[in-house]
């Protein structure tokens, strides 16, 4: 009986291994690859692939993700040290260790202020454009490893122009090895279950092992020198440590936007339950054990964690079956690794980014006709400015225009359609009856401190043409307030300044569809010449009857 038992148990784990095993093969080279993207030796990507394995199994919800070195943080980092360090390799180890640990505990930190919805500082057309800039960027700078040639410049367009400079200098053996990997790569790329990039950094190292590939010019990973020391605090200066929050701050929201939006599609798609929070603080210990041991930054990679479900992954299991075998892999295979050709590596990172140059994801925008333009800034800002200043101008830019959107003042007068309850747009419904007598008026946008004087000085040129007319100025102004939820000081004076106008002209002002933090607002303001905010919380149907009732009892009021 015990034997019957057991198996059942075996069969259930044997998925988890075999994407275990599966994952792995995907994820050396990817860690040796991310390694080069940000300049520095091959553990550092290892040491993170290991920590982001480990601690997100102990810690994460998801049973599919995968938390490693990504190439957004790669190219994060690269730009972060060439800021901070441009030019002294002997200082990156520490800035290294220091930005990632201080992103690891910025994101403990915002997990326990239950800041999950952070990655909404990031809308998904600028970290969509944000991410297509960036791919072309690393692309951009695997070049002279396929080529063969050495730049001075990491920028996308003058290392491009350098390039095509050097043209004479090309050197064709790496050019052909690496469109032969990449042909490789992309023809085996349906056979999900094959580690593809494994293979072909097997066909690399024999090539390498046959030929002696180095004899003519093809560059080597070299020496990777994997040290378990014991997890240390960089010695930075006070100056320094400010610097790398301001650069931590950039990294942790790359980070977790790009790990938020696949570990929660992949949650939905499976039903599972999610927790934002619990994903800040699984992310914060896997890049501050990381930074300890002098890692990459790590996230939840959507290329990696695709191949993990896709492989049959059912448990956190698999994510450790996959850090044992990289473990086992890197104590074994070093002196092999050593020996991987740079144009194959450079291949492989080519290879790795190129899902995300979909031009599919960006097409829907045009369709739309919306955020084209923060789409097109995103991708141009990384290309002109760089990886961190280029974020920081997307991200600015879509703020600049959504708060441009919102301080329009467009304001829609009412009217009722038909004989039923509903006031509607007379722009958009000219069917809709305007009541006799009053003026009904909504603000599209809610109203804030960059819109609220327009849009009550745009209610009162109304009034005022009103007034020129034969019928003469309304008894009764009703304004919808249903588009806003709150409102700020600035918005109060607009509306007791409208007020005040409408009491020295003898109309009565009305306010409907009040939320209510507005109407806790207003009642606090004790705003003059308005209605006991705590009764004007009715629809725009009640409203208006409430207005007729009175014009039938009470005699017009004079002007003040």
């Amino acid at each position: 009986m015990a034997t019957t038992a057991a198996r059942p148990a075996t069969r259930s784990r044997l998925p988890d291994l075999l994407a275990g095993l599966a994952v792995a093969g995907l994820l050396i080279p990817e860690a040796v690859a991310y390694s080069s993207i940000a300049g520095l030796p091959p553990q550092h990507g290892v040491t993170a692939l290991l920590a982001g394995l480990i601690c997100y199994g102990l810690v994460g919800r998801s049973r599919y993700a995968i938390v490693s070195a990504t190439s957004s943080s790669a190219a994060v980092l690269a730009a972060a040290l060439a800021a901070l360090a441009p030019g002294e390799p002997s200082q990156k180890l520490g800035l290294v260790t220091g930005l990632v640990v201080l992103t690891g505990g910025l994101f403990l930190l915002a997990g326990a202020a239950r800041l999950g919805s952070i990655s909404a500082f990031i809308a998904k057309p600028v970290l969509r454009g944000f991410t297509f800039g960036l791919t072309l960027v690393i692309i951009v700078r695997q070049l002279p490893h396929l080529l063969g040639v050495k730049t001075t410049h990491t920028d996308f367009l003058r290392s491009g122009y350098e390039l095509l400079t050097q043209f004479a200098d090309w050197n064709l053996l790496c050019l052909g090895l690496g469109l032969g990997a990449l042909a490789l790569l992309f023809a085996l790329r349906p056979l999900r279950r094959i580690p593809t990039p494994l293979l072909v950094i097997a066909l690399g190292i024999a090539a390498q092992a046959l030929l002696g590939l180095d004899r003519h010019g093809v560059a080597l990973v070299g020496t990777i020198d994997l040290e378990f020391r014991a997890p240390t605090l960089p010695e930075l200066t006070p100056r320094e440590w400010l610097r790398v929050a301001e650069l931590a701050c950039a990294l942790l929201l790359v980070v977790y936007a790009e790990s938020y939006a696949g570990i929660r599609s992949f949650a939905f798609k499976h039903g599972e339950s999610f927790s934002a929070n619990r994903e800040l603080v699984a992310l914060g210990l896997a890049n501050l054990v990381s930074g300890l041991f002098a890692g990459l930054p790590v996230g939840a990679g959507y290329s990696a964690t695709a191949a993990n479900e896709s492989s049959g992954a059912r448990s956190h299991l698999a994510a450790w079956i996959a850090a044992l075998t990289v473990l086992v892999a890197v104590l074994t295979l070093l002196s092999y690794m050593a020996l991987i050709p740079l144009p194959i590596l450079a291949a492989i990172v080519t290879y790795a980014v190129t899902h995300t140059l979909s031009l599919g994801t960006l097409k829907v925008y045009f369709r739309w006709h919306r955020d084209r333009v923060v789409l097109l800034c995103a991708i141009a800002a990384v290309l002109l400015f760089g990886v961190l200043p280029g974020l920081l101008v997307a991200v600015g830019a879509s703020l600049l225009m959504t708060l441009s959107g919102f301080s329009q003042h467009r304001v829609a007068v009412l009217g009722r359609l038909g004989e039923g309850h509903d006031f509607v747009d007379i722009r958009a419904h000219p069917e809709a009856k305007q009541i006799p007598g009053m003026l009904i008026m909504r603000p599209e946008t809610p109203l804030f401190f960059a819109n609220a004087e327009q849009i009550m000085a745009h209610v009162q040129h109304r009034i005022e043409r009103l007034s020129r007319q034969a019928e003469g100025p309304p008894h009764v102004v009703i304004l919808s307030l249903e588009e806003s939820p709150d409102l700020d000081g600035t918005s109060i004076d607009a509306l007791m300044e409208l007020a005040r106008f409408a009491r020295t002209r003898g109309i009565e002002l009305l306010l409907a569809r009040l939320h209510e933090p507005v109407k806790r607002v207003l009642t606090r303001a004790e705003v003059p010449n308005l209605p006991d905010p705590e009764l004007t919380n009715w629809s725009v149907d009640d409203a208006v009857s409430m207005a007729q009732a009175k014009l039938k009892s009470t005699p017009a009021r004079e002007p003040d």
